[in-house]
């Protein structure tokens, strides 16, 4: 799947839902969600099956998605995969949940994440893993937002990589600083 063809699949599920972020400059692609109403099933299988592909050479064994973001792609990645699906979850930073959830150690861990901008709650998820002695061997998220600023020390890998503009509180452009700041993601 090219980057096209999944910015193309963004902005179709972002105006049916309406779920472009209102922090978005008009000039930019909309965000690609797997919580938007529009992420059908076809839709989340076609994006999945991408990631997957580019996820296989790790061969995991287990997916692990940080709930919220990474649950509907996660599972997906898992099905794609024919692996194990688990997720941690936010409130308890310690906790994960899914059948059998228990980890193994030496066992090879794919975390799966939809947006990694900053990437902290992919790194909590790593250091979930390796607390009990779980084996990450990559991260593999549907938009990388990062700017290239995150590296989590092992393959990363991503549908689509964008450039994403930042502003200071105090230097904002007069156009983003007439909409109300929303905070969508978690860290």
């Amino acid at each position: 799947m090219t980057q096209d063809e999944v910015l193309k699949i963004s902005a179709t599920a972002a105006r049916c839902s309406k779920a472009i972020s209102s922090s978005q400059r008009p000039a930019q692609p909309p965000i690609l969600s797997m919580r938007a109403r529009a992420a059908t099933n076809a839709v989340v299988e076609k994006i999945g099956r991408a990631l997957a592909g580019k996820a296989r050479p790790l061969g995991a064994v287990t997916v692990i998605a940080p709930a919220l973001g990474g649950l509907v792609i996660g599972q997906e990645v898992a099905r794609q995969l024919g692996v194990r699906f688990i997720f941690s979850e936010k409130e308890e930073a310690d906790s994960l949940c899914g059948a059998d959830s228990k980890l193994r150690p030496a066992k090879k861990i794919l975390v799966v994440e939809d947006v990694v901008t900053k990437g902290g709650r992919v790194q909590e998820t790593i250091d979930i893993v390796r607390a009990p002695g779980g084996n990450v061997v990559g991260v593999a998220t549907i938009v990388d937002r990062s700017n290239g600023a995150v590296n989590f020390g092992m393959p990363f890998v991503s549908l689509i990589a964008l450039q994403v503009e930042t502003f200071k509180p105090d230097k904002l452009p007069p156009d983003l600083a007439a909409i109300p700041v929303v905070k969508p993601g978690s860290k």
